[in-house]
């Protein structure tokens, strides 16, 4: 003789002391649709996005890309650095963190099937990090191949003149005593970083004469970039659809969100204009209108379903829990790596102004914190 069938949970009428807790976390989550009206003031949030989005994701490629406007350098560093900082924090705040919240292992996602056999979230960013690296390093690679750019010899190789053999400090060819290799040595590091330095330079006003340099440093950085965007987008995408159909929250959702997608639009514009475009290229304008217009048109796809689209549901949480942990992967991996490492530590031709250096690192902080402290409403 079959048991009887356990009783349909009921949300009203809980026993803590004998209720499933995931029974208990998914009917807390499983919200309805909380769209409470006011039609306007959303309709408005798209055109203020839009426009206010827009214009800081084009301004710093503005400033680097029509010198005759002449931007001071310090606005320019001030909206790159700010920027990057804003990346980071996007990363580890507004996107690993709601990832926990949907598909973590204390949510309704997380203890029901295969989700609950693994904390999936950091599994994501993991696979979604290396992902971002073995694209990374296999464009740099093809660039290497292409251009026939020779690697910087190693330390071993700088100190001993060739690879696989200590230093010494006997003559190295029986008439070149250790000084005088150390000297030769020198001279041929600071010949190599002249060269790295006339392919590579970034000077805010500098125009590089070399179109193959050019193109080379190009074909370098485009593919992180276009990842980074990629990854942002996604995030905008989640961003529209919750503010089209937010309830009660919907008055402080707005304004933070205002913020919030400028400050992650200067990140993308700083970072784009960094790269090289070809001059005349149509392709930077694009892809700052691309990310300009993802939320707007995400808060009307939101305004669409106003009446139907649930965000708290078991499939929105999978989606937005998967598209949140890769995106925190790519831009974890492009603020770390792209910005903070190669800006700041691993650039040959990095400013030695200290001065400089201190403003950037600070604007860089200051966007970080800023960004930090959007997460509390958003």
């Amino acid at each position: 003789m079959s048991s009887p069938a356990a009783p349909a949970f009921n949300a009203s009428n809980v026993d803590l002391s004998t209720a499933d807790p995931r029974d208990v976390i998914c009917a807390l989550n499983a919200s309805t649709n909380e769209y409470n009206g006011r039609l306007g003031a959303r309709i408005s949030a798209l055109f203020v996005i839009l426009i206010v989005s827009s214009a800081a994701t084009f301004f710093p490629v503005i400033a680097k890309r029509i010198p005759r406007l002449h931007i001071p350098l310090y606005v320019y560093l001030f909206a790159r650095y700010f920027g990057s900082g804003v990346i980071i924090a996007t990363a580890f705040i507004h996107l690993l963190d709601p990832a926990y919240s949907e598909i973590g292992p204390q949510t309704c996602v997380g203890m029901t099937g295969g989700w609950a056999v693994y904390s999936w979230p950091p599994a994501i960013v993991l696979a979604s990090v290396m992902m971002i690296f073995l694209l990374d390093f296999g464009a740099e690679r093809y660039v290497e191949i292409k251009y026939g750019i020779d690697a910087e010899p190693d330390v071993q190789q700088a100190v001993t003149g060739e690879p696989g053999r200590r230093p010494s400090t006997a003559p190295l060819d029986g008439t070149m005593d250790l000084r005088e290799h150390e000297e030769r040595n020198a001279a041929s590091i600071s010949n190599a970083a002249a060269a790295y330095e006339k392919k590579f330079r970034e000077d805010f006003s500098e125009v590089d004469s070399d179109a193959a340099a050019r193109e080379r440093s190009f074909r370098q950085q485009i593919t992180a970039f276009l990842i980074l965007e990629f990854g942002v987008i996604f995030h905008s995408v989640i961003i529209g659809l919750n503010l089209g159909v937010a309830g009660s929250e919907f008055s402080t959702l707005y304004p933070v969100l205002v913020f919030h997608q400028s400050f992650e639009g200067l990140g993308i514009g700083a970072r784009m204009s960094a790269i090289p475009f070809k001059p005349g290229s149509w392709l930077p304008w694009l892809l700052c209108a691309a990310y300009g217009l993802t939320t707007p048109i995400s808060i009307a796809i939101g305004l669409g379903v106003r009446t139907t689209y649930n965000s708290g549901s078991f499939t929105a949480n999978v989606v937005s829990g998967v598209l949140d942990s890769m995106s925190a992967g790519i831009l974890i991996y492009t603020g770390l790596v792209e910005l903070l490492a190669r800006d700041f530590l691993f650039n040959p031709i990095r400013t030695k102004d200290n001065k400089r250096l201190a403003f950037m690192i600070v604007c860089m902080l200051l966007g970080a914190g800023l960004m930090a402290l959007l997460g509390k409403w958003a």
